[in-house]
């Protein structure tokens, strides 16, 4: 039964080289698992692929594993790439606009104020990747 805490996918290790392994996940919508699938234009599915720090010889490529990630730590991502930013455009657009200047040069303006905000999070990548701690767990036969 997987934990509450927790987010978690089922994923097959791709290679293990210096101990970190290439996992291969699937992410699938709710609709990609339909029986109806092959007839309803929806289903998306797509492969993503995380390299996971492990000890040596634990895991071999091939292998199924549940990648898991800390449930509070996936809001945290979230809020970094998307409530943060929005929340900066519409302080940055409302003032524009309360100080007066035009609508399209505002939003213009506003757009243009995300660029230091992701440029930002990708210069600090590594600082923040070290918040976003991934583990692996071996597939029980069976689950």
């Amino acid at each position: 039964m997987p934990d509450q805490h927790m987010i978690d996918h089922e994923g097959i290790v791709e290679q293990v080289r210096d101990r970190v392994a290439h996992v291969k996940i699937n992410c699938e919508s709710a609709c990609a698992a339909c029986h109806a699938k092959g007839v309803c234009g929806a289903a998306d599915r797509e492969e993503k692929y995380l390299d996971i720090p492990v000890e040596d010889g634990r895991y071999a490529p091939g292998e199924p594993v549940r990648v898991q990630i800390a449930r509070n730590t996936g809001l945290k991502a979230v809020a970094l790439g998307y409530i943060y930013p929005f929340v900066m455009l519409m302080a940055v657009l409302t003032g524009l606009v309360a100080a007066g200047v035009g609508e399209m040069r505002a939003g213009l303006i506003a757009l243009g104020s995300l660029v230091p905000y992701y440029l930002a999070l990708l210069l600090l990548r590594k600082r923040i990747s070290n918040a976003f701690t991934f583990t692996l767990k071996k597939m029980n036969p069976g689950s």
